[in-house]
């Protein structure tokens, strides 16, 4: 690379225009070659997931442009290329969102340094990336074939500089996302605002309108009546969707991780306003934390998210993950989320409980129900129980476990759609996950969930060598990284405190790989 240029050193190629052509072409590609030879000699890591999306060599960091085309999803993030590792937009493609095949590197520096992060904008004959190229600004690239394989820049250049000229002084743009209204489109640029009683930033995203996707005209800031960020907080990786009959804004702060704005998009003005907002991650995005999103309309009314997550532990020649991609949907300022894709079709070896007595203060062995990658969902009527809890990845003798507790009624007073109700909370608890001293444990991952009075508690646990996902009641998930080091740190335990509870139903499969 010479000192005048940020010409990538990764090889770089040309794809036909038809899908057939694409195949036979990626059949003998270096690169693919090169990814399933470093997927295979990796797959021997003991905490390598084996069906959550790791990227085939080297480091990943966010997800970007997630976005469905022709019959198919794709997923781009910055991956960091052995050759040359400054960010790329690394590329795979699934037709279910859950088996995931890699494809060479999409988007490459030039005229920025690196690509960062940005969003995808599918139209009837191209799909367009917006993104933010550092040391020059927010950058446009398109593609139109089958596979996604080919991009190009338009113009070449930054269609909105990192000072762009007719916007306040203190916007500096980064990570955008992208929309189209009639005749005009429209970018959001991540950003701050000052908070001038504390000298701090508040998160801001600023709005910018083109006929073209050449020409840009900064408007203002697009955020109204926003009571949930925090001082501090700023407004990465944007994505601004409708979901159902309301408008979410997903992004990331990096003072306190993934985060979600609801409201409704005032069209008139161009302002979202604000009336709910919530968290995907409950504590630091590191060490092992939920990190920045990705995210893009389902086609029915939803939302398809996904995240990479933080490493606990280093690992040699990878690192981070994604999260299973999520549904979410709302009904009215009430988010609910789901794991999307067909995770049945991962399922194999199927083991079923139903009707458990859980005895107060007693750990309950599931016998029969053990391993490193497991679906697990239980449905549980907690009764006089204030906890309830479900031990995974556990020794026999209890040296190492991952603790998933459910604290009925221990959350905050909530005055919501009308209502004075008290959350109860859901947290994943690694501080005995692991013996070994390289690992960063992080403090109790709690989030606050809602049930009915007489509600069974459902989890959904996803178990994958070195991450513990739990979605709860349809409401709630939370994630974090685990690195057990025993070898018979497989067990699953349920345990009732200080009153009996009543297991209704358990089923396990033992889950497979998606490679």
């Amino acid at each position: 690379m010479s000192s005048n240029s940020f010409t990538s050193r990764v090889p770089k190629y040309t794809f036909s225009s038809t899908l057939e052509e694409q195949e036979r072409e990626l059949a003998n590609n270096v690169l693919t070659t090169r990814m399933a030879e470093s997927r295979k000699a990796l797959s021997g890591d003991q905490f390598r997931p084996i069906y959550h999306y790791v990227n085939p060599e080297s480091t990943l960091n966010d997800p970007n442009g997630l976005c469905f085309w022709q019959g198919r999803w794709h997923l781009f993030y910055q991956g960091y290329p052995p050759e040359d590792p400054r960010q790329h937009w690394g590329h795979a493609v699934s037709d279910d969102l859950i088996h995931w095949r890699d494809l060479p590197y999409a988007i490459y520096p030039d005229p920025e340094e690196k690509c960062f992060s940005g969003a995808t904008l599918v139209e009837t004959e191209r799909v367009i990336a917006m993104y933010h190229g550092t040391e020059a600004g927010n950058m446009i690239a398109i593609s139109k074939d089958p596979l996604l394989l080919n991009w190009d820049k338009l113009t070449r250049q930054p269609v909105i500089k990192l000072h762009p000229e007719d916007a306040p002084p203190e916007l500096r743009v980064f990570d955008p996302c992208l929309w189209k209204k009639g005749d005009h489109y429209y970018s959001l640029s991540g950003g701050t605002l000052p908070h001038k009683p504390s000298g701090r930033r508040t998160s801001a995203n600023f709005l910018f309108k083109s006929e073209d996707l050449v020409e840009w005209e900064y408007l203002h800031p697009f955020i109204e009546e926003d009571h949930f960020t925090l001082i501090g907080d700023d407004g990465a990786c944007p994505y601004f969707w409708p979901i159902g009959d309301r408008y979410i804004l997903l992004f990331f702060s990096h003072m306190s991780g993934g985060q979600y704005l609801l409201g409704d998009y005032d069209t008139s003005r161009d302002r979202f306003v604000v009336t709910y907002g919530g968290k995907f991650n409950f504590g630091p995005s590191t060490p092992s934390g939920v990190h920045a999103p990705s995210a893009a309309p389902d086609g029915d009314g939803g939302i398809i998210v996904i995240f990479n997550m933080n490493p606990g532990k280093p690992t040699a020649g990878w690192n981070q993950i994604m999260t299973l991609p999520r549904r979410l949907t709302v009904d009215g300022d009430v988010l609910s989320i789901q794991p999307a894709g067909n995770v049945a079709s991962l399922r194999g070896d199927h083991q079923r409980r139903e009707d458990v007595e859980l005895p107060a203060n007693t750990d309950v062995v599931i016998d029969g129900v053990q391993g490193d990658a497991l679906e697990i969902i239980a449905r549980i009527a907690p009764l006089a129980a204030p906890v309830v809890e479900l031990d995974v990845l556990r020794s026999p003798g209890g040296e190492e476990y991952t603790r998933i507790a459910f604290y009925r009624d221990r959350g905050m007073n909530e005055s919501f759609a009308g209502e004075r109700r008290r959350q109860s909370l859901i947290t994943i608890d690694t501080s005995r996950a692991s013996l070994a001293a390289d690992v960063r444990p992080r403090a109790p991952e709690t989030a606050p969930v809602c049930l009915g009075e007489d509600e069974p508690l459902e989890l959904r646990v996803f178990v994958d060598r070195s991450v513990v996902e739990v979605f709860v009641n349809g409401r709630q998930c939370v994630a974090v990284r685990v690195y057990p080091e025993r070898d018979d740190s497989v067990g699953v335990i349920m345990r009732s405190q200080g009153a009996p509870s009543r297991l209704l139903s358990l089923d396990a499969w033992q889950m497979q790989s998606i490679w």
